[in-house]
């Protein structure tokens, strides 16, 4: 059985102080693919002081040079972009096509943030004062398994871009895809300390990168529940937190939306990442006019959703029985199953697999609309005009994702701009890597990505007179 037994200190791979091993499960078979020996409190603070130590060389480097590590980042991406994948599906249980986007926004996000580093003004003046944009020092970066490579690189290209310096907590489900990945970063010749990256379980090295007072700044995505643990210890030190937690998107058909297209948007949206993603689109809000014919079109399209083909596993054990769980309840609270429902697909005995559920007549203080579920459960709720679609929508503690379908273009738009959502998409799917992302309410705090990414990883100097 391969044993990864390593963490990446200082620019070294190195044996972590860290006794614990943890069994690494395919959850497309349920059976151990691998053990993992997790670091530990003391393998923290050296990746800790190793960032420290690097940090000065990195707050002094040029735009140029900062360009040229992006530069060489996506270039050792891109040369393992195959093994990349063939680990991914390994390890996550997760379609190929899921792999393979995800790996090619892994080493693509390295020049896109490149590209804004080339364009962004690190001073003003701003009246008689000259303001300089200084970089904060030690990141601590915590990152979820539902998309490894990705979440690893959004951050870390954005603390390079910064001239910061990074401690890496990913999670222990996704060992074998850093381990992978480690290799990578490590081959584009960084300086020493620039990146460390220690896997280890949240309690023991998150919460050391938590109250520790030498991190500057946390960039966590994760649950809401963890993002509030770490907001609580972070403001002990007054460490900047980038937060991108939960998320319950509404996704509204207007009543004369064409279904034809919008019903397999809506599908796809849900099942996202096989549902395990922050801005899947898990609640529906119909017409009650249309709620038959929605109903029918439902039952046409849902074949498109094939496990183990374009919908793969849930991660762990625990989180199937959790998804289980919530489409237990929704039936129990009188919500109408329309498809899908508890136990594995058809023709499948074994792995986490969950059919894709659809509930029909849900009341938006059910469950199952409010609670972030993870898996491919979709809840459809009616409305009667604007007001009310717009005020179901707005009606959860969540604000991070949410898409509208209708054919008139002022209408559309005059409803998304009262959703409370950090990203709209109307009539349809769209990549805008420069935008910002994150979420209001309880979807988190701070936003990635582009010019705004950047912002939340640099402190504002004032400098006046001569």
């Amino acid at each position: 059985m391969k044993i990864i037994d390593q963490i990446y200190l200082n620019g070294r791979f190195v044996t972590p102080h860290g006794e614990e091993l943890f069994d690494l499960i395919n959850p497309a078979t349920e059976q151990i693919n691998a053990r993992v020996r997790l670091a530990d409190e003391t393998d923290t603070r050296h990746a800790i002081a190793a960032a420290k130590a690097a940090f000065p060389l990195m707050r002094g480097a040029s735009r140029e040079q900062r360009m040229a590590w992006l530069q060489r980042l996506h270039d050792a991406v891109k040369a393992r972009e195959e093994e990349l994948i063939a680990t991914m599906v390994a390890e996550y249980g997760c379609p190929q096509g899921f792999a393979e986007s995800t790996v090619k926004r892994s080493s693509l996000v390295f020049l896109q943030t490149r590209d804004v580093l080339a364009r962004f003004p690190f001073e003003r003046q701003i009246g008689h004062a000259r303001v300089v944009m200084e970089p904060l020092g030690v990141v601590g970066l915590i990152t979820p398994w539902n998309a490894n490579y990705g979440f690893i690189a959004t951050k870390l290209s954005t603390v390079i871009a910064s001239g910061s310096t990074a401690v890496i907590k990913p999670s222990e489900l996704s060992a074998q895809q850093t381990a992978l990945f480690t290799e990578c970063l490590h081959a584009a010749g960084l300086p020493e300390g620039a990146f460390n990256i220690v896997t280890g379980r949240g309690d023991v090295v998150g919460a050391e990168i938590t109250r520790h007072p030498d991190v500057a700044k946390i960039s966590f995505t994760g649950s809401t529940a963890v993002g509030k643990t770490i907001a609580r210890g972070a403001v002990e030190t007054m460490k900047r937190v980038t937060l991108e937690l939960g998320g319950k998107s509404a996704n509204i058909l207007l009543d004369d939306a064409d279904l034809e297209q919008a019903i397999p948007l809506a599908l796809q949206v849900m099942s996202w990442n096989s549902g395990q993603a922050c801005i899947a689109g898990t609640r529906l809000l119909v017409h009650e006019n249309r709620l038959d014919a929605v109903k029918e079109q439902i039952l046409k399209h849902i074949h498109q959703l094939v496990s183990g083909q374009n919908v793969g596993a849930a991660v762990t054990a625990r989180q199937y029985q959790r998804v289980q769980a919530y489409i237990r309840q929704g039936i129990e609270e009188g919500a109408q199953l329309l498809c899908g429902g508890e136990g594995r697909p058809a023709g499948m005995d074994r792995g986490y697999y969950v059919r894709p559920t659809v509930f029909v007549n849900v009341r938006n203080e059910m469950a199952i609309a409010q609670q972030e579920i993870f898996g491919p459960v979709l809840s459809v709720i009616t409305w009667r005009d604007d007001e009310e679609a717009i005020k179901i929508a707005n009606d959860t503690v969540y604000g991070l994702q949410a898409y509208v379908s209708g054919k008139d273009t002022r209408r559309v738009r005059a409803i998304a701009e009262r959703l409370i959502a950090g990203r709209v998409f109307i009539n349809g799917v769209y990549d805008e890597p420069h935008a910002p992302f994150g979420g209001f309410k309880q979807s988190g705090l701070g936003r990635e990505f582009g010019t705004f990414g950047l912002e939340g990883y640099l402190e504002p100097k004032a400098i006046m007179g001569q």
